[in-house]
């Protein structure tokens, strides 16, 4: 939990509060962006939530925090409620599990709720209210990781559920237990379930694209390719590649032969736009990188 005493400056006076262990990984200024913004290179609250609704996402980034740099001055007796709130639909059959782990600097998992077995794609925290929501809504069969840095708890998740990991066979961490993918071509996981090889931020780096049946075509997209809301377009970060940033140019131009409405990245914002308007950004980011 947050300490008081470490309370950063920066934070308006009030209840909720984040402290000087915050690693700026973003996830409770995207999940409450009414309440927490970036100050001084860190999270801090800019507004106390006035109403119950904006109340209750700050709790959920307070849960979802991965080093426990948010905490609340007085006893709040509605944080239970919110940490049994995971996962959170986002659209169609994909909901946020929150519980984001330090382990892979905040990243975002997401769970599919698929006809053939629930889907989680890279690793939340293994948090007992998580557990017990996934649990009631069917269990977990299969945990789709994009790459090497976000395998979080994937180890008790799959002793508890039981289920089958995938990851690409130049990021395999996991060894023989692991369902493993190779080269670069596209392969099918589930029906409508595709991993997308896409190295370049690391070696083996995958993003994974699900024809949901409501809301279309969604591509899960790990730390390779996300949105950025200020400036209204698509990114990619030279800055965090770790393996080859011609690889991940590379890997981006392949995806422009594999339409997607939605981005739904590891870090970074979400984005949506029908794909004449994606395929467009992606177009316009691709000659950008190479440029880079």
């Amino acid at each position: 939990m947050a300490r008081l005493e470490l309370r950063r400056p920066e934070n308006a006076p009030g209840d909720l509060f984040v402290d000087s262990t915050c690693i700026d990984c973003d996830t409770c200024r995207w999940m409450a962006p009414e309440t927490f913004v970036r100050k001084s290179g860190m999270s801090a609250v800019a507004a106390q939530p006035l109403d119950a609704g904006s109340r209750r996402r700050a709790l959920q980034a307070l849960v979802s925090c991965p080093t426990a740099s948010i905490g609340t001055a007085t006893k709040a007796p509605d944080l239970a409620q919110a940490a049994q709130d995971f996962p959170i639909p986002v659209a169609g059959s994909v909901h946020h599990c929150g519980y984001h782990s330090e382990s892979s600097f905040g990243a975002t998992s997401y769970l599919i709720k698929h006809p053939a077995g629930n889907v989680l794609i890279d690793s939340p925290r293994f948090a007992g209210p998580l557990v017990k929501r996934l649990e009631e809504m069917g269990g977990v069969a299969w945990m789709l990781l994009t790459h090497r840095d976000d395998v979080a708890d994937h180890k008790r998740f799959a002793k508890h559920f039981g289920l089958r990991r995938v990851i690409h066979a130049g990021d395999n961490t996991i060894g023989s237990d692991a369902q493993v993918v190779e080269g670069t071509e596209q392969a099918e996981i589930l029906p409508g379930l595709t991993a997308i090889p896409t190295p370049g931020h690391t070696a083996g780096h995958m993003v994974f694209r699900w024809q949901d049946p409501q809301v279309g075509l969604m591509l899960f997209t790990g730390d390779h390719l996300a949105w950025d809301d200020e400036a209204g377009h698509l990114e990619a970060w030279p800055d965090v590649c770790w393996y080859d940033w011609g690889e991940q140019t590379a890997s981006m131009e392949r995806l422009l032969q594999h339409p997607f409405e939605w981005v739904l990245p590891g870090h970074g914002r979400r984005g949506h736009l029908p794909w004449a308007g994606m395929g467009k950004e992606l177009a316009r980011l691709v000659e950008w990188m190479k440029k880079q």
